[in-house]
């Protein structure tokens, strides 16, 4: 979430640099003299407040109303991410727990559940973890078996290692020999692709080779059309530690509260704009009111994708006040989802 940013001076910089990171570990307005003792310098008060009101009417800090002191805004915090920041690499102790709890041995909800929990344990935050779309899953391997007359059982294997059975009505009987050259067929195909390019590609097979096709080949795709089809149901996210963000004094109010915790219950809102961070690369970061939904304007967003195979499948993040540790945030998300990713990959 790239922003246009005022142009400041290096000791503006610096300072805006020094108070945020002082408000991050502190939670308390910064002053004058607070600032000039962390920022090391030989300024006088009445210099670095002339700063700090520069950057007040620039919009980068403001102070409340009970402190002489100033705290970050949502446009602050920007600058600060874009601009400012210098990432923590993460120590060793957190990525051999990261290692061996996301090591590929776990099925993929397990798996899921253990990055979302993982998450809100090292941050002390709110953990999130989307579940993969149905039609994003990437297939491995479609199997027919004969049931019963004009009845075909499709085995669908995907790439995290899941299995999905649906049973196909067709319109004719097949041999169990003419379900195996047909399962053939669509794995030679189409395997390695999602659910929702499969579909796409049956679609414009059948359409423009309808005449030349063998009638079993053409069959076969029909069966497959109807076996790809996406099963109902909503897809949903896995959150972690909410009431961790009970810690946190700004979010603490019980109106806000209560806000925040329906937003995970009911999922929808926060499912859109998961979904928005699966077409992006990279982790994406969402401060206060850049995420367009009400709940979050208190709270920081940090997001990655992660992938099964080539394939973005769902995101996965951390959510905690505006003032959360960006540097050391930032590069567990991005860690966490890659070895999500080659966790599921291996199953």
């Amino acid at each position: 979430m790239a922003a246009q940013h005022p142009e400041l001076t290096d000791r503006a910089r610096h300072f805006l640099k020094v108070l945020i990171e002082r408000y991050i570990r502190d939670g308390q307005p910064v002053g004058s003299r607070t600032l000039a003792k962390d920022a090391g310098t030989d300024l006088s008060p009445a210099t670095i407040r002339n700063v700090m009101a520069d950057l007040e009417e620039m919009g980068l800090v403001t102070s409340p109303h009970t402190s002489a002191g100033r705290v970050p805004t949502v446009l602050g915090y920007r600058f600060f991410v874009d601009s400012l920041i210098s990432l923590r690499p993460l120590d060793e102790r957190d990525i051999n727990r990261l290692r061996s709890q996301l090591g590929g041995e776990e099925g993929p909800q397990q798996l899921l559940e253990s990055a979302s929990r993982l998450l809100s344990g090292i941050t002390h935050m709110a953990g999130v973890v989307m579940v993969p779309r149905h039609e994003r899953l990437v297939i491995r391997e479609l199997q027919f078996i004969p049931l019963s007359e004009r009845r075909v059982l499709a085995i669908l294997v995907t790439s995290q290692g899941e299995v999905f059975n649906r049973i196909v009505e067709t319109s004719r009987s097949f041999s169990r020999s003419e379900l195996e050259q047909a399962s053939r067929f669509i794995n030679q195909h189409y395997a390695g692709h999602d659910l929702e390019t499969i579909k796409q590609l049956l679609v414009e097979e059948m359409s423009q080779h309808k005449r030349d096709m063998d009638r079993l080949m053409g069959e076969a795709l029909t069966i497959a059309d109807r076996a790809l089809e996406v099963p109902p149901g909503e897809d949903e996210f896995l959150v972690t530690g909410q009431t961790n963000l009970m810690d946190f004094d700004e979010l603490a109010q019980l109106d806000r509260l209560k806000e925040l915790f329906e937003a995970f219950s009911e999922k929808q809102e926060l499912l859109h704009l998961l979904e928005r961070c699966t077409r992006a690369q990279g982790v994406q970061l969402f401060i206060g009111e850049e995420s367009g939904y009400g709940p979050l304007e208190q709270c920081s967003l940090v997001t990655a994708s992660y992938s099964a195979g080539d394939q973005v499948v769902g995101v996965l993040g951390v959510i905690g006040p505006t003032r959360m540790a960006y540097d050391r945030v930032i590069p567990l998300v991005d860690v966490t989802a890659k070895l999500l990713g080659a966790a599921l990959k291996s199953g």
